[in-house]
């Protein structure tokens, strides 16, 4: 019997007789670690920063305020459409107000600032009811009127006018960095941002280097 023979039955005895097992092979000298079956040749990326995206976020920009924000809000649930036909101004009666709930989400939205530790510089409203009651809800900051900000949804032919006024206010108070809230109505928010809100949605916006009022994010109804 050779040497070779003779380990083998040994070992074959060890296996059976003693329950001894073959000691692991070590790995070959080309075989790579894998993630999901690749080879990992780098060290895998860390999670991404969530920090860096709550500061990307728009609340974020707003409580540092480098520049000068307007927010432009639709007022809060008024449930209709317009307003009567014996409308007047100065009578909150005639008009279409807010419901219950459109007091609350008034409330809530103005919580949202103060959640946010967002320093409001002034509060504009629309002269229609349903706004000033928003924008007094919201306890933000004294409430001023600015008949810039009242519908024309009634009368279009008030509209150029109106939006001219408007996007001149925000030119001229540009140069104070801020955040200034303006209450208004469907037709406004529409014709100077370009699209429309549904109640209680925010439109940021800015003045840019062409002196245009620019929409810099939206802030979904809260």
């Amino acid at each position: 019997m050779s040497l070779s023979s003779g380990s083998c039955i040994l070992g074959f005895l060890c296996i059976g007789l003693l329950g001894c097992t073959p000691q692991p092979q070590p790995p070959s000298q080309n075989t790579s670690p894998t993630v999901d079956g690749m080879p990992a040749t780098e060290p895998l990326s860390e999670a991404p920063d969530q920090t860096a995206v709550v500061e990307g976020d728009i609340w974020s920009r707003l409580r540092q305020a480098d520049t000068h924000y307007y927010v432009l809000m639709r007022h809060a649930i008024a449930p209709g459409t317009g307003d009567p036909a014996n409308f007047q101004l100065d009578d909150c009666s005639t008009q279409r107000n807010l419901s219950e709930t459109g007091r609350t989400q008034a409330r809530r939205t103005g919580d949202t600032f103060r959640a946010n530790n967002v320093a409001v510089k002034q509060v504009f409203s629309s002269e229609w009811c349903r706004c000033l009651e928003t924008a007094e809800l919201m306890a933000l900051g004294p409430v001023e009127r600015l008949p810039a900000l009242n519908s024309f949804f009634q009368d279009r032919a008030q509209e150029p006018e109106q939006t001219q006024q408007l996007r001149e206010f925000m030119v001229s108070n540009q140069d104070t960095p801020g955040v200034t809230v303006m209450v208004t109505h469907f037709v406004n928010v529409g014709e100077i941002a370009g699209g429309g809100v549904s109640s209680g949605e925010m439109v940021v916006m800015q003045v840019n280097d062409q002196n245009e009022p620019e929409v810099v994010d939206h802030i979904e109804p809260l």
